[in-house]
């Protein structure tokens, strides 16, 4: 295997890229500390190798079988606090592209501001975080992470200090974090006094020698969901998603709403599939704590929401919004429909649709960048007849919108197809119908903003002088990634069904 005669350690290179990124972003800042052309150009450049390096790194990994059982199997470290598998890899690829394609976007969007530097080290501390979040195996080291993701992502939506809505934005996004983070360590205290462990596998073992579990058990189980909640921007923790989407910087909002949230799922997933799988009933005795079905609930709950939401709205930044947070109802489908077979399909399936969401929709929160650019306004009539002047960059949006409404246009349409094929193995009817109509309902809301672009006529005042380079790549690449995933899907998709499949080994 690649690592053989290496430390184990090195099974960490792609979470050490991004930190040694964010590093020296701050030694080039301390030898040029003023904002310029040079100075932007130099600061994405350094960020988006950083992350495409990631990336790359990180793909190659999981191609070479590291950390997977057809390699030498899963590499702890750090006294098995951290493990770095096929899973943990596979995320790790989601935001990497992720970062990469909002850093690139940066460069033009930045043009003029200040605090430029500091903008790319807290996206890639974030994006550090989110990456060491994907290979967390205790509760303590998921929490050490989850705040080395949050904190910076609270300055970032805020980092437009002259604009009201940014400086608010941020503050709700930080004041709903800590509650969460609160609740989190809460609910982390419970099972502790629970199980007398953090480790995932030490809490399983705990909990399944004893049968008796007590309300203490119970209450922290629920707890740690909630406190996922937040991070995935989830019923009831969703409120701060429209405000801080709306009002943070858009390549900040691709960022959040995409690597954030995949990176919240990943340890959703690793967390109630390691540490409690007893508990919901998922081994041979009966549930103590019925997640299973509260994560039914939750994510129709989630998906409705967020559709219906969505669909009131009359800005396009909003909309988007609200259905980041439909979306992540779908992604519950993996914890919702686990009472099927075949359980590897079903949080394979959602893991194969993060990863078409993390290109859709970073494509699409970057295309908003795009027309804030311009000086494009807000409401879906801003848009009437961009599609004349800029029709490469609507053709992109077009895909985008689609692909997630679900229309085979792009891989959302293979992603949502697996999603209802979990649905029906498990023989879930209500997600299988929350999933449909929630998908019609979407493509209402998504036809809007494509009516407006290429049938509406524009009432001739916008004049588009310039196309930014960068902004424009990052884009064409995302809508390029989205289209490639269709005929891909039955590549990838064995990958995320086998790093799947080894969580629920044993079961």
């Amino acid at each position: 295997m690649i690592l053989d005669g290496l430390a184990d350690w090195v099974a960490l290179t792609p979470t050490l890229i991004l930190a040694a990124t964010a590093l020296v972003l701050l030694l080039v800042d301390s030898i040029e500390p003023r904002p310029g052309t040079s100075s932007n150009a130099l600061l994405a450049g350094i960020a988006t190798a950083g992350a495409l390096a990631t990336f790359l790194v990180a793909g190659f990994f999981l191609v070479e079988g590291v950390g997977q059982p057809r390699g030498s199997g899963a590499v702890s470290l750090f006294g098995d606090q951290v493990i770095v598998d096929g899973m943990s890899l596979f995320f790790v690829v989601i935001v990497g592209s992720v970062t990469a394609l909002v850093t690139l976007a940066s460069y033009d969007y930045l043009e003029g501001e200040s605090y430029q530097a500091e903008y790319y080290t807290l996206v890639v501390l974030a994006a550090t975080g989110m990456s060491l979040m994907a290979s967390a195996n205790g509760l303590a080291t998921v929490f050490v992470s989850l705040e080395l993701s949050s904190l910076p992502s609270y300055a970032l939506v805020a980092f437009l200090k002259d604009n009201r809505g940014s400086v608010e934005g941020g503050l709700k996004y930080f004041l709903v974090g800590a509650l969460s983070s609160a609740v989190l360590a809460y609910g982390i205290s419970l099972v502790y006094g629970a199980s007398g462990a953090l480790q995932f596998d030490a809490i399983a073992e705990s909990l399944g020698s004893n049968p008796e579990f007590g309300g203490i058990l119970g209450v922290g189980v629920v707890m740690v969901l909630l406190g996922f909640a937040f991070k995935t921007a989830s019923v009831p923790f969703h409120f701060w998603a429209p405000e801080a989407y709306e009002g943070a910087p858009a390549p900040v909002s691709a960022f959040l709403s995409s690597a954030s949230k995949a990176a919240g799922f990943v340890v959703l997933f690793r967390v109630f599939l390691t540490a409690f799988p007893e508990v919901g009933g998922l081994g041979a005795g009966d549930p103590a704590v019925d997640w299973v079905n509260l994560a039914v609930v939750l994510s129709v709950v989630t998906m409705t929401v967020g559709n219906f939401a969505a669909a009131t709205q009359e800005k396009v930044k909003r909309m988007l919004a609200y259905s980041s947070v439909g979306h992540a109802g779908y992604v519950l489908i993996g914890l919702a429909a686990l009472s099927a077979p075949d359980k590897g399909f079903v949080l394979g399936a959602s893991m194969m649709h993060l990863l078409v969401y993390g290109f859709m929709n970073t494509g699409a929160f970057l295309f908003v960048a795009l027309t804030e650019h311009w000086n494009v306004g807000r409401t879906f009539q801003d848009f009437n007849g961009l599609g004349k002047q800029a029709p490469v960059a609507c053709a992109a949006m077009t895909v985008f919108l689609f692909s997630l409404a679900g229309l085979p246009v792009g891989g959302g349409f293979v992603s949502k197809l697996y999603l209802l094929a979990a649905t029906a193995e498990a023989g879930a009817w209500l997600l299988g119908a929350a999933l449909i109509v929630n998908s019609a309902l979407s493509l209402f809301y998504y036809s809007r903003v494509v009516k407006a672009m290429w049938i509406e006529e524009g009432d001739g005042s916008l004049e588009i002088e310039s196309y930014p380079n960068s902004l424009y790549a990052a884009v064409v690449i995302a809508a390029f990634a989205t289209i490639a995933l269709l005929p891909a899907f039955g590549l990838l998709s064995p990958s995320s069904f086998d790093a799947a499949e080894v969580l629920f080994e044993g079961l």
